[in-house]
């Protein structure tokens, strides 16, 4: 309890010292502002809200390729200068892109903002995108998939998880893409990602630090402003059908350990006031895990012997659906069937007898803790409203959520966890060790950009 009080305290102290305040200019680039004095530090991020779950079939991974080539150059900034006049000005920048959108980020003393915003709305509107940057660059991403998920046992289970999970939603298809689709992209295809998306009506500018509201809302009028908007595509719901029944598959990779992951659909916070289930899921989260005496941990790991290690994962901001995860590998001399039924169990306990109050006081303080926490970190209190808008929600509304994260019941989290972790719901995706492969020699630099 006393942790969850300093949490608490923590918020308050926050809103002590920053400020955040908006403005959308004629175009329809949003810009919202953060100041935080801490330190003579800002960090600029650009979001465009478009990721792999607005890729189409055949295409697949075009998001990711397109966030490349977005550093290949302009008529102005030639390839690699955008990453050499950061550098010169004792900034760091890189990029990411995740299912749900794709985001530019720097972070530079305060008085170096003006460049990063003048580079990026440079390459919002005048990429240049030529073939022969493309043939290079598309075989940094074909060699990024081979390391990070060809080459990864854990990374080929989720990928294969993701595929059987969902059915018809595009959050089946992995964010780098299908190989094939990679080996078939054309230039062409990059750049009618870049027209249909990159337009400032579908990009927010998150601004925080060190800085002066007013002066950032000139500079983003000055160098934005210019940029024509454009209709964008209509986005259509591409819900996901109703699972009834078990989905199951098996992994085959060269791996020293098997594994299992089990996994349920689960909503996503739409209504960040109205809604009370994605709250109770995340407590429930972290009441299997999250800490060393953590439901998982302490039966599985610790009392056992099952597992060598067990987690649970579940997020509530997304565009589209989210899953309830919860995974493990086996200790020697120990099956993934006895692992699996562990799992399990660990859920039906928790469904029959429910959650202490003592429990739930400590959960809850560890989850709000966690939550306050990320906000000691410039880039993630930008990330937050990032991520908070480009999914559709009001950033403001966080206070609301630790609020609601607090309100949870001990009989909110047993209802959740018995309407939603259900067999009907549930797919389960097991990794079968192969025999280790000899070590392949690779490339530490493989001469394209390293995605954050």
């Amino acid at each position: 309890m006393k942790r969850l009080l300093f949490a608490l305290s923590l918020v308050v102290s926050f809103g002590t010292h920053a400020e955040t305040v908006e403005q959308t200019l004629t175009n329809g680039l949003r810009i919202i502002v953060k100041t935080d004095r801490r330190a003579p530090v800002v960090v600029s991020q650009v979001w465009y809200r478009a990721g792999s779950i607005d890729e189409f079939n055949g295409t697949t991974g075009v998001a990711h390729v397109l966030e490349h080539m977005m550093f290949k150059g302009t008529q102005d900034v030639p390839a690699g200068e955008f990453s050499r006049r950061i550098a010169a000005a004792g900034g760091r920048e890189n990029a990411f892109t995740a299912r749900d959108h794709t985001a530019y980020f720097q972070t530079l003393q305060k008085d170096r903002l003006e460049l990063a915003l003048k580079l990026e709305a440079d390459r919002m509107a005048n990429l240049t995108l030529s073939a022969e940057e493309f043939s290079k660059e598309i075989q940094v991403v074909m060699e990024e998939r081979r390391m990070r998920t060809e080459d990864s046992p854990q990374a080929r289970l989720y990928e294969g998880l993701m595929s059987v999970a969902f059915a018809a939603h595009p959050y089946g298809r992995p964010v780098i893409g299908w190989m094939n689709d990679l080996e078939n992209m054309t230039t062409e295809d990059a750049r009618d990602w870049y027209r249909r998306w990159y337009a400032p009506n579908n990009a927010t500018l998150v601004v925080a630090g060190d800085v002066d509201p007013a002066q950032v809302f000139v500079w983003a009028k000055q160098y934005f402003g210019p940029i024509a908007p454009h209709p964008l595509p209509p986005r259509k719901p591409q819900q996901e059908p109703m699972q009834d029944g078990l989905r199951q598959i098996v992994v085959k990779a060269p791996a020293k350990l098997p594994g299992v992951v089990l996994a349920w659909k689960a909503p996503t916070l739409r209504d960040p006031e109205q809604d009370s289930d994605p709250y109770a899921l995340e407590i429930l989260a972290g009441v299997l895990d999250g800490h060393a005496s953590a439901r998982l941990n302490q039966s599985l790991v610790r009392e056992q012997r099952l597992a060598i290690e067990a987690s649970a994962s579940y997020d509530d901001i997304a565009r589209g659906p989210s899953l309830f995860m919860v995974d493990a590998a086996p200790t020697e001399g120990h099956t993934v069937a006895q692992v699996e039924a562990a799992l399990k169990q660990e859920i039906v306990r928790i469904v029959k007898d429910g959650v202490g109050t003592q429990e739930l006081a400590r959960v809850k303080a560890q989850v709000v803790a966690s939550q306050v926490f990320q906000q000691d970190s410039l880039f993630y209190q930008a990330m937050l409203i990032g991520e908070w808008t480009t999914a559709g929600l009001d950033y403001r509304a966080r206070d609301t959520r630790l609020r609601k994260l607090k309100e949870v019941s001990a009989e909110q989290v047993r209802a959740v966890a018995a309407k939603y972790l259900l067999d009907d719901h549930l797919t389960v995706a097991r990794l079968d060790p192969q025999p280790l492969e000899p070590i392949k020699p690779t490339r530490k630099d493989f001469g394209g950009r390293r995605d954050f």
